[in-house]
């Protein structure tokens, strides 16, 4: 089974997604670091030289090459990956989505200052509040496509597990 995890920034794709592959005895794959890791060039730099539109070429090309080289795998996915290039048409026919809805006062509180300038799309924002409320609008109807959505504050391992086995 291929699992993407999405959601905002700061919503716990990557740390939840490491303990279900754990616990899955599965493969994790993080989109932003394999993008990385092919482009030998961090996102920001990517951001920064050839712009969102560029950067979201490779996202939309990168998850498609995982998707036809791996079989079962847990991926945490960059929060606009579901948004651009029909990416949350093509997680859900590879697999299954879980989209992580985590209220925005949370992600505030987990997106500190330092880490905030690792995020392109909140570097430059005065208010990480306010860019937080325009990205969840902007992408909202995207991440309602994920055919699992977890709501509390703090999801974890078996909340997951038990709403894949339903």
């Amino acid at each position: 089974m291929k699992l993407f995890l999405i959601g905002l920034p700061g919503s716990g794709k990557t740390t939840l997604g490491k303990k279900v592959a754990v616990y899955l005895q599965t493969p994790f794959f993080d989109l932003d670091e394999e993008i990385e890791r092919l482009t030998n060039k961090s996102v920001q730099k990517i951001f920064a030289e050839e712009g969102e539109s560029a950067f979201r070429r490779i996202e939309s090309d990168t998850l498609q090459k995982l998707i036809q080289e791996h079989g079962d795998f847990v991926m945490a996915t960059g929060g606009g990956a579901p948004c651009f290039h029909d990416g949350i048409g093509i997680m859900n026919r590879a697999g299954i989505t879980v989209f992580l809805d985590v209220p925005v006062y949370e992600l505030e509180k987990r997106l500190h200052a330092e880490q905030k300038q690792n995020r392109p799309l909140l570097s430059g924002a005065k208010s990480i509040t306010e860019k937080l409320n325009a990205l969840r609008e902007a992408r909202i109807s995207f991440y309602e496509k994920a055919r699992i959505t977890v709501h509390e504050d703090q999801p974890d391992v078996m909340t997951i597990i038990t709403r894949l086995a339903r």
